[in-house]
């Protein structure tokens, strides 16, 4: 009776702990996600914080006594944070200038492919209805009735799609800006808190279980930057060399734009090259599109290749068992589980193994 005892009792605990880690993160996870985030911004600006508030003072002179006041490390970290911020915004401002320039000629460019394409469809239906017999601008009379009436339809349903979701794209941006608003806030009062937190963590009851999550933590969340690091430089430099073939002018431009745009979880290296390499295909340029098309194909093979690998080699899991949970967390909790399901995976783990050496 003793070993199907243990084989029940541990199966009941693998049950009950992933469930528990499955409910804290649909439910609590996303009301904390905030002050998770200006906890991780804490410790990064915590040595640079507290060194600048030990040496920055501002000497005062009330009623001929002199008095020394020390700066708050909360408050120097906020303004370390606006600076940063202010400093992207900055780079982004003139990076997005220059793009907008680009795309600017970008858009002249698009009546002559419209053009280009109306020929090619125009040339196919001629010679389908040479193929088969067919009446003379039969099809293609019938093509421009079918592009026309889906352009109608689009206008029809786009505008009301946009005026029923500008009250909710209204109401997401007063959200993102008081949620930035406390994150600002929490930021200095977490550099100010820190060690009266962490005093309460090591005399808490769960002493054991919050060091072990904290760890697992600090342990993805650096894995993951590094990884996404590493493929950003990779996607970036193969970009850059393929743009560098193809001749074109803003090939480091255009490299370091896919490069970001390809750690961005939605987007990715398709958003850029899949489009260019059809308008190329239509234009009957085959080198370019062929050539688009193979970066493509690397980018994405060699993400798929080198993300569970980096990931798992860095926190401890197997490449199967790190694309298993990223798979399961895509699946749970959408674009954010390719990041939580290894995390979850950890944390179960580390769990299971604490609670059974109690």
């Amino acid at each position: 009776m003793g070993k199907p005892y243990k084989k029940l009792k541990r199966i009941l605990l693998i049950l009950g702990i992933t469930g528990a880690v499955y409910g804290v993160s649909r439910y609590l996870l996303p009301l904390v996600i905030p002050f998770l985030l200006a906890w991780g911004l804490a410790l990064l600006l915590r040595p640079s914080a507290f060194w600048l508030a030990r040496h920055s003072r501002i000497t005062l002179y009330m009623r001929g006594k002199k008095k020394v006041l020390f700066i708050p490390a909360g408050i120097i970290g906020v303004v370390e944070l606006l600076l940063i911020l202010f400093i992207l915004t900055m780079m982004l401002y003139f990076g997005g200038r220059k793009l907008c320039l680009e795309a600017g000629m970008f858009l002249e460019q698009i009546p002559i492919w419209v053009s280009m394409l109306d020929a090619w469809l125009t040339g196919m239906c001629h010679q389908v209805e040479t193929c088969f017999c067919l009446p003379a601008d039969c099809l293609v009379l019938l093509m421009r009735e079918m592009l026309q009436g889906l352009m109608d339809s689009l206008k029809q349903t786009a505008m009301p799609y946009l005026m029923v979701n500008s009250v909710t794209i209204f109401q997401y941006g007063i959200k993102v800006f008081v949620v930035s608003v406390i994150l600002l806030v929490s930021v200095g009062l977490i550099l100010e808190e820190m060690d009266l937190w962490k005093r309460r963590c090591k005399e808490s009851l769960f002493q054991k279980e919050f060091i072990l999550i904290a760890h697992r933590l600090a342990i993805v969340a650096n894995a993951y930057l590094k990884t996404q690091g590493i493929i950003m430089v990779l996607t970036t430099l193969i970009c850059m060399a393929g743009l560098w073939i193809l001749k074109n002018p803003y090939y480091l431009l255009m490299g370091i734009g896919i490069g970001i745009l390809d750690a961005l979880p939605i987007f990715g290296t398709g958003t850029i090259l899949i489009p260019w390499a059809i308008l190329c295909f239509f234009g009957k340029n085959w080198g370019e599109g062929l050539i688009l098309l193979a970066l493509y194909l690397i980018c994405y093979f060699m993400r798929e290749l080198l993300e569970a690998k980096l990931m798992g080699s860095r926190v401890g899991l197997t490449s199967l068992e790190t694309l298993i949970s990223m798979y399961v967390g895509l699946q749970l909790f959408g674009i954010a589980g390719l990041f939580l399901g290894p995390i979850g995976l950890l944390i179960i783990e580390d769990l299971i193994k604490a609670a059974e050496e109690t």
